[in-house]
């Protein structure tokens, strides 16, 4: 492949890339990028922050107190780290309250179960509700259910979530969480809980958005930890008759305001022109919000700081978005994309860091089919800090990823998310999670992303888009 043979070619260390000549890359450039590696590796910037984050706010779940102390912290470290405009942007986000959860199985084996409210979710009656369990295997097997079967009951959404170091089997379990409601209401049930989307065997359970629709009888919604759901399949094989009793407080609360809040290194020539990193300042209630997005905060504020620090900036201006509400349905960025859409065709390219602090391995794009072949090469210095060339088909992360279809191009520098659904939306997703010299190579990579896209003379568009 290509893409291979250019990085047989140009070798992983410094002195190859130094020898090998790139058309779209200068050696000023290169000279710069590879500057920015060595510093990003050598700085403890982005643990300080991700410390300070978790430790001085913690949790900042959208809509609460916490997540307005979260936009002052913000604030004032992106001030205090001398960007050249600190500023934030309004965003309306709903207001959920997770209140106390509970649940046990009353018969035929009486045992307690651990339980979270999955986001969203209205509560049980006073009382509680308690129901026969019916066990589908996915979404899809409870949507072709016969109704008959799953009136009056619980569904249980047993799920099981694949380990990858891409992340994809969240992919394919994370509807049960997502739709189920929505399904299991519309087949007559009373309450919905799922095995947690999770790949860990830790009696924690994981938390996360659901949905209901308009039209379709809301019922409550609630995950159980993994071994709790392994608790269940084996009293199914001594009985289908299993009775559970489920207990919910949470409440929707109407609306609050929150804010995307945003840095920016003004650009020298092309101060119009933007290349966008972002991560989501929101987290769940349950951890401090290590991992997701603690660590992605404090990766592009870092790298963009180290950029901020040249003796010459870029010639285009570099944005860091802190996005609100990302994990109550991408809120922010859709705020952002609505509030910036005259300026959209200004956005040069995008990206998110979204996916903890795991190595990143690859980058990958989304730009014009010949932009994609001359990007291939510009970037070619990311290979000494061990990131390869990837494909032309990246979505930008969560928060940039309705961009593309806007015209933006966009790039998904891809972590190693082998552990992150260890630790996903659950108390557990605390500091210690995060291994610092990982971290140090995010907030290289994405210095020299930043930087080499910034001095691009490469013509982008028109994107290449899904079919």
């Amino acid at each position: 492949m290509k893409n291979n043979y250019l990085n047989l070619l140009c070798g992983f260390t410094l002195l190859g890339l130094i020898g090998c000549q790139h058309t779209n890359t200068n050696n000023s450039d290169e000279s710069i990028s590879a500057q920015l590696q060595q510093k990003a590796l050598n700085s403890t910037l982005a643990y300080e922050l991700v410390e300070s984050l978790t430790v001085e706010v913690g949790p900042r779940l959208a809509g609460s107190e916490k997540d307005l102390v979260a936009v002052q912290w913000a604030e004032a470290k992106l001030t205090s780290l001398g960007f050249d405009k600190v500023y934030k942007e309004a965003v309306q986000v709903p207001v959920w309250h997770r209140g106390e959860a509970k649940a046990s199985i009353t018969a035929p084996f009486p045992q307690p179960l651990v339980i979270t409210a999955l986001g969203g979710s209205i509560a049980t009656p006073n009382g509680g509700i308690e129901a026969k369990i019916i066990r589908f295997d996915s979404l899809k097997a409870l949507e072709q259910a016969d109704s008959a079967e799953v009136t009056g009951k619980i569904v249980f959404i047993d799920h099981e979530t694949e380990r990858h170091k891409t992340g994809k089997g969240y992919g394919k379990s994370v509807g049960g969480r997502s739709k189920g409601a929505v399904a299991a209401a519309k087949k007559g049930a009373v309450a919905i809980i799922i095995r947690s989307i999770g790949t860990d065997h830790d009696r924690m359970a994981h938390t996360g958005m659901m949905r209901y629709q308009d039209g379709v009888h809301k019922i409550p919604a609630a995950a159980m930890s993994n071994p709790d759901a392994d608790l269940i399949n084996a009293m199914l094989k001594r009985t289908d008759e299993i009775t559970v009793k489920l207990a919910l407080s949470s409440e929707n609360q109407g609306f609050a305001t929150s804010y995307n809040v945003i840095a920016e290194v003004t650009g020298t020539t092309k101060p119009e022109e933007i290349v966008l990193i972002g991560a989501h300042l929101d987290s769940w209630d349950e951890g401090t919000g290590a991992i997701d997005d603690g660590a992605g905060v404090a990766i592009v504020t870092a790298a963009a700081k180290l950029i901020q620090d040249l003796p010459i900036k870029p010639a285009r201006s570099v944005r860091v978005v802190l996005y609100a509400a990302e994990e109550l349905g991408l809120i922010g960025g859709k705020a952002y994309a609505s509030t910036h859409k005259e300026e959209l065709e200004k956005h040069y390219i995008a990206a998110e860091s979204d996916f903890g602090a795991g190595r990143i391995y690859q980058i990958d794009f989304r730009a014009s089919e010949q932009g994609f072949e001359q990007l291939i090469q510009t970037s070619l210095p990311m290979t000494a800090n061990g990131v390869t060339m990837g494909s032309n088909n990246a979505s930008g992360g969560p928060d940039v990823s309705m961009l593309p279809a806007l015209g933006v191009p966009v790039a998904s520098l891809r972590q190693d998310g082998s552990d992150y659904f260890d630790y996903h939306h659950t108390p557990n997703d605390t500091i210690d999670k995060i291994d610092p010299e990982a971290l140090r190579q995010n907030v290289a990579a994405y210095a020299q992303f930043a930087y080499l896209m910034a001095q691009s003379q490469i013509e982008l568009r028109p994107i290449v888009l899904e079919p």
